[in-house]
């Protein structure tokens, strides 16, 4: 049987005449598409970096010409497939994979041609049927069936020589022989998405990027900021731009390096194609003079020379379009740098420009302050008035050195208020008390706030003040009710917020004044003459203070000068006169000065004594005695 002499004779059939061996080995040809699938895969580095207009737009055209660039890569890995032989004798065995492989494609070839010729007749003795005469029906109707026959047996056996060219084709896949290196080339174009399909024309065109593909890149790229004003966005800008100069390099290196590969790949083609150029303006030259028998000697020679160039033709074609198309990605990329660069150095501007004028603003902000302290030190004198302006002097600066930092490195007003809302309404609520007391400080830092060293009273506390915070204050307490039994070891903190508190009093004396009232209660028999008790009982007291009274002539000018507002009369002693049901009660009120309360109600006691029995008629009721205790608060009038 035909199909079996076919089959059988692909052990025993001889080898055609060997191609002209290629100048590439498979093992280059796989180098230079695996080179040229890692280039193309640079566009995913191009679409994470492209964030203008401009660079989509550079995008878009480089994803065209680097689409091109592959699938002529591929054409020209194709074509060279054809050709490639194995130039190793190390394994015999593939020379003979090799030699079946390249019977069996030109048994398939035969039964192709066989196939369609016996098509065409078996449809023209068809088309003679339908106009024949009714005589030539029935020879029409057999050479129908038995070409009919024929198409079928020749079917089968191009199927079954398809069939073992198909498991040829599949098993040598080592690289080696050309079989293989066509399945391989054939894995490399379905891992490059567009890849797996037919070679380009031979006009090279390629099929341009869908517009969906197109319009998916371009959504995939995030937009430019358009708010770039702020120092911080401005220096991220830059860092930015910086790193896609660096990348953009990056891929022109690449592209450079895929060029002067496939270049060096075209080199030995070009110089073969020179080759036979130059033989075949021989042979054209030789034909001028020769006889007819040289002249067909020279004829097979220009149609092997014919098929060699067209061979060469085809790897080499691809090879040179592709160089056509590199150049062009390159002075793509060299524009995109050099527009980044432009870019880079107006955002190095402005940067320069915002840092410029921080500077200034702040040494502006900064010579203010100082100028703001020199003047308080120069123009007020009290240091407590002093101490408040230097405060705010302090409070003022900071705040607006946290504002214009704010404003220099922030991008917009908005972000900034938003942010301050949010930050405002947090703190507000987690540190409710703490903002309370940071309020109540400045009221306690006020013109009748307190001071270190001023003299309190806080509920039942008295104390004397050693530190002001901005939260909390601190009280020495001073033992005695009104203090002068001195300090009695232990420090009270109070919140600031206790300015706020309405359940909660808080006494100061003036700054400056350091003074108590106090009484001495005495009761008197009935006989006394009071005009003249009361008279003596002023006279001792004010014998008893003399030696005190210019220090209490002094705390009374201190309390005119603090209170401007309302009359302050002297500290001076007082004797108020009662009836009772035991007989009449004098009442003695003076000043005492805290720092020697001791000594001055000891001395007002002695001289009142002493005024006492100077006159016999003035005698303290039966069982009374002198009583000595402070005034009573809110009862402190001189």
């Amino acid at each position: 049987m035909i199909l079996t002499a076919a089959l059988a004779s692909l052990a025993t059939a001889a080898a055609p005449p060997a191609p002209a061996s290629a100048p590439l080995s498979a093992t280059q040809v796989l180098q230079f598409l695996g080179q040229t699938i890692d280039w193309y895969h640079g566009l995913t580095l191009q679409q994470q970096i492209a964030t203008t207009p401009t660079d989509l737009a550079t995008l878009y055209d480089n994803r065209q010409a680097a689409a091109q660039s592959v699938r002529l890569a591929f054409e020209f890995a194709r074509a060279e497939a054809g050709f490639i032989v194995d130039t190793t004798s190390a394994n015999p065995a593939q020379g003979a994979v090799l030699s079946q492989y390249q019977s069996l494609s030109q048994l398939q070839a035969r039964f192709d041609k066989q196939v369609q010729d016996t098509q065409a007749e078996l449809e023209s003795d068809r088309q003679k049927l339908a106009t024949a005469a009714a005589k030539d029906h029935q020879q029409l109707q057999s050479q129908i069936s038995e070409l009919q026959g024929e198409l079928d047996l020749a079917g089968a056996r191009r199927d079954a020589v398809h069939s073992m060219l198909d498991f040829l084709t599949d098993s040598s896949t080592n690289g080696l022989g050309a079989s293989g290196l066509r399945a391989q080339i054939e894995a490399l174009a379905r891992a490059v998405p567009g890849m797996a399909q037919a070679p380009a024309s031979a006009g090279g065109a390629s099929a341009p990027a869908t517009p969906a593909a197109a319009n998916t890149a371009a959504a995939a790229v995030p937009a430019k900021k358009t708010e770039t004003s702020g120092i911080w966005n401005l220096t991220a800008d830059a860092f930015a731009l910086e790193a896609k100069i660096h990348s953009i390099d990056g891929l022109i290196q690449q592209t450079d390096a895929l060029a002067a590969t496939a270049n060096k790949l075209r080199a030995p083609y070009v110089a073969e194609l020179k080759a036979l150029s130059v033989r075949g303006d021989t042979l054209g030259k030789q034909a001028d003079s020769a006889n007819s028998s040289t002249l067909q000697d020279e004829r097979a020679q220009l149609d092997e020379l014919a098929g060699q160039f067209k061979r060469l033709a085809a790897a080499v074609i691809p090879l040179s379009k592709q160089a056509v198309l590199l150049q062009l990605y390159s002075k793509s990329l060299d524009n995109w740098k050099d527009a980044v660069r432009v870019d880079l150095r107006a955002d190095l501007r402005s940067l320069a420009l915002r840092v410029g004028s921080l500077t200034v603003v702040l040494v502006i902000v900064i010579a203010g302050a100082e100028l703001w302290r020199r003047a308080v030190y120069r123009y007020v004198s009290d240091p407590r008035r002093r101490y408040q302006f230097l405060l705010m002097r302090r409070f003022v600066f900071w705040l607006m050195l946290a504002v214009i930092l704010a404003f220099s490195f922030a991008s917009s007003v908005g972000s900034i208020v938003t942010f301050a809302g949010l930050i405002t309404a947090g703190v507000a609520v987690a540190m409710q008390g703490v903002i309370v007391a940071i309020v109540g400080y400045f009221f306690l830092i006020g013109k009748f706030g307190i001071r270190v060293g001023d003299r309190v009273q806080i509920g039942g506390v008295t104390g004397e003040v050693i530190d002001v915070g901005l939260v909390r204050f601190h009280l020495m307490e001073l033992g005695g009710g009104s203090g002068a039994d001195g300090p009695t070891g232990r420090v009270v903190a109070f919140s600031n917020s206790i300015v706020f508190q309405t359940g909660a009093g808080l006494f100061k004396q003036i700054h400056g004044t350091n003074f108590v009232w106090h009484e001495i209660t005495l009761t008197l028999a009935a006989q006394a003459d009071y005009a003249d008790v009361k008279k003596r009982l002023l006279a001792a007291v004010d014998s008893a203070l003399a030696d005190f009274q210019e220090e209490i002539e002094r705390q009374t000018q201190e309390i005119a000068r603090t209170v401007i507002s309302t009359p302050v009369g002297r500290l001076h002693p007082k004797v108020q006169l009662r009836l009772t049901a035991a007989g009449t009660e004098a009442v003695i009120r003076y000043p005492v000065d805290l720092k020697n309360a001791a000594d001055i109600d000891e001395r007002v006691a002695r001289e009142v004594m002493q005024a006492l029995e100077q006159d016999p008629k003035v005698q303290l009721a039966g069982g009374a005695d002198i009583r000595i205790d402070a005034a009573p608060a809110g009862d402190t009038k001189s």
